[in-house]
Order: C-alpha cells, then sequence, then structure tokens
C-alpha cells in the first residue's frame, strides 16, 4: 500500500499544492530528489521511458530529462535549481512543448516520525491558465505514479 498523493489546485488561483509522505527518512528521499541516478528511476509515469540529459542539483545549476512513449513520442522538461538544502529544494519547471511557461516550485521536506518524511511541493504558474493547463494534462496521474516509483526505489534503497 503506497501513501496517497494529495493534489490540491483552487480554482481561479495560479497555483498547485501537493503532499505527499513517504515510507523512508527525509536524508534519502533528498537524494533521490537531487542524485541523477535516482532521479531517472521515479520521476513520471510507468508506461514512459525516461533519460536524463543532466541534473546539476546545485544553486544554479540545471536540469533537462524525457520521457518517451512505446510509441516514439517524446517530452521534454527543463529547469534551473535556485536553492538547494535538505529542508528545500527551489527550481523552475518548463515543458518543451509548451515554452515560456515557466513555473517557479517550491518542495519542503519535513521530517515525521518514525523515519518518515513528508514532502509539500507548492508550484506558481505564471497565469490561471498556465495552471489551469498543467492540471488537464494529466500530470496528477504522472505524479501519482511516480511517488508510487519513488516508494518502490525507496525501498530497495533502505535494504
Amino acid at each position: 500500500m503506497t501513501n496517497p498523493t494529495t493534489v490540491t489546485a483552487q480554482p481561479g488561483t495560479p497555483f498547485i499544492d501537493v503532499v505527499r509522505e513517504f515510507d523512508a527518512p527525509p536524508e534519502l528521499v533528498f537524494r533521490a530528489y537531487t542524485e541523477p541516478e535516482l532521479v531517472a528511476q521515479w520521476i513520471g509515469p510507468r508506461a514512459l521511458e525516461m533519460s536524463v540529459e543532466h541534473y546539476d542539483a546545485r544553486i544554479g545549476g540545471s536540469w533537462a530529462y524525457t520521457h518517451r512513449d512505446p510509441q516514439g513520442g517524446e517530452y521534454g522538461f527543463h529547469g534551473t535549481f535556485h536553492s538547494v538544502t535538505p529542508e528545500r529544494l527551489v527550481q523552475t519547471f518548463e515543458f518543451d512543448g509548451y515554452p515560456g511557461h515557466v513555473a517557479l516550485e517550491s518542495a519542503t521536506l519535513e521530517a515525521l516520525d518514525g523515519g518518515r518524511a513528508r514532502v509539500t511541493t507548492h508550484s506558481v504558474y505564471q497565469s490561471v491558465e498556465d495552471r489551469d493547463g498543467m492540471v488537464a494534462s494529466g500530470m496528477e496521474t504522472g505524479l501519482t505514479e511516480g511517488y508510487e516509483l519513488l516508494d518502490e526505489l525507496l525501498a530497495t534503497c533502505q535494504q
């Protein structure tokens, strides 16, 4: 059983908030968010293949990765890190297929009892329309499946 993923997108606001708990310590979750070889194993839907072009998790560092579907379609994403600490990551997020529509994302990692962690993400879009487009894109499915993959990865890292 996985922990539920809560996605909140209040009508009329340019924000998406996501809360997810993990059965792993925050230090391990932080590694999974910042180490390219781990990132490649969990971000995105299960049906898509992931390749990381680069992933430099440091202030001023950038990242880019591509998802490929079984029919050969490619979906690229990229951004820049603005803050990287074990408690908080701040980065931009842009879909190559919709250039110029950049979101600013903040992920806060919190320690919970029992060696568990909570990640709370706040994404700010340039407009309500941009946010609505992200919600309509199926991002919740990809996010939920990605977090399920992260659960599996974290379980193997703790063995």
